[in-house]
């Protein structure tokens, strides 16, 4: 039980800064997150090609605060298992705030390395260069725009560990997933179903942060089924500041609540969070002309267990099938997974990625955009569906 409540005490990973070790094999990646860390987190070894997967802990690192430290396997690995495990590490690059770009002092930055750092500016990853095993090389280490570091007699670690937090809180703006629809003494109804496809005994992250946002807020907040929404908005006192419910009952709560009480969606509140609201607002209106045979992509940031009417899989499919008026052909992803090749899709249709960052949300709508597929959110394109997108977009939008 005390290991569950501090599950739900802890920073989710989809708000906490991540920070990628990055570099060629043997040059001490693991070595140096260890380190930085101050725990035993990856395996170590001399024998090259150790890490295989990007290996991630969640931890408090001061003074940045909440984190995920992320281990990648070397860029230079070879063979067909080797490809994977250096694809798997570019994978990791989208989802990365900081990167901390690992390389051998005793041999220096060579064009491997460099090739890296085009990337990460090409991708405007802040960065920072640690030369690693430093104690081995007799003279000073020559760094270029980077720190001399040891994983193995901590040389250096500290002034790494600034670098990082310095770069990790450069330029983040405070922000609010609902706390600005609100005053303080207002009241918020959020509308929660409890079906066959809700988790058992707990609520699920969107939910739980939006709680969180309108307490700071100062608001009281209501949490109801979509069954008791009648009786709950009959029994205050005023009117709601604004009613938020799962997209799933979008159809059935916008018929309950009053054209004049601000209402939206969980999903929508995180599209405007993490993404860019406006460009999925546009890709909804793909939905509108797909036709027989068309691919859609349906994203989910997170990996959970499909169960009987699962939205991603079920429902999104049926709903799409009867708004197009068409049979078009569906492909699934979850968790970490997103092609990169999606010129194939007339459309993605993305969850609201509460378990994905800032980050890795927007690289996946840039994605899109270059390979000019429209992208839409699940609350968005429900919305569009039920015919109440305006509604559903105006407490957002007021701003």
């Amino acid at each position: 039980m005390e290991k569950n409540l501090a599950s739900l005490n802890e920073a989710p990973s989809g708000e906490r800064v991540h920070i990628g070790f990055f570099g060629m094999r043997n040059a001490g990646k693991s070595s140096l997150m260890n380190a930085v860390a101050n725990q035993k987190i990856a395996v170590v070894s001399p024998v090259k090609g150790t890490t295989t997967d990007p290996v991630k802990k969640a931890m408090e690192l001061l003074p940045l605060g909440p984190v995920v430290l992320i281990d990648t396997p070397g860029i230079d690995d070879e063979g067909e298992l080797g490809s994977l495990r250096v694809e798997r590490a570019k994978q990791a690059m989208s989802g990365v705030d900081v990167a901390v770009l690992t390389v051998d002092a005793s041999v220096g930055l060579g064009d491997d390395d460099r090739a890296l750092l085009a990337v990460f500016r090409e991708r405007n990853i802040p960065y920072v260069i640690a030369y690693n095993k430093s104690d081995l090389v007799v003279e000073s280490v020559a760094v270029e725009d980077g720190i001399a570091v040891s994983a193995l007699t901590g040389e250096g670690i500290d002034a790494l560990r600034a670098k990082i937090a310095a770069l990790g809180s450069a330029g983040r703006v405070e922000k609010h997933v609902a706390a600005d629809l609100v005053k303080p003494g207002d009241c918020a109804v959020l509308v929660i179903p409890i079906d066959d496809a809700a988790p058992k005994g707990r609520l699920i992250l969107p939910q739980q942060q939006v709680i969180r946002d309108l307490l700071e807020a100062g608001a009281a907040v209501v949490c109801v089924r979509d069954t008791e929404l009648p009786g709950a908005l009959a029994s205050l006192c005023e009117k709601p500041a604004v009613v938020i419910t799962d997209s799933q009952a979008f159809a059935r709560v916008s018929k309950l609540v009053p054209e004049d009480v601000p209402l939206t969606s969980f999903s929508i509140l995180f599209a405007r969070y993490k993404g860019e609201l406006g460009a999925l607002v546009r890709g909804a209106e793909a939905l509108r002309s797909l036709g027989d045979g068309d691919r859609v992509l349906i994203a989910e940031g997170c990996s959970h267990r499909r169960q009987c009417g699962d939205i991603g899989t079920v429902k999104l499919p049926m709903w799409i099938r009867n708004y197009s008026h068409a049979e078009p052909s569906f492909s699934f992803t979850s968790g970490g997974e997103f092609p990169d090749d999606l010129s194939e899709y007339s459309v993605v249709v993305h969850c609201g990625g509460c378990m994905l960052n800032e980050r890795e949300m927007k690289s996946r709508m840039a994605r899109c955009a270059e390979a000019g597929v429209p992208m839409v959110n699940y609350g968005v394109a429900i919305a569009e569906m039920n015919g109440i997108l305006s509604r559903a977009l105006k407490p957002v939008l007021n701003d």
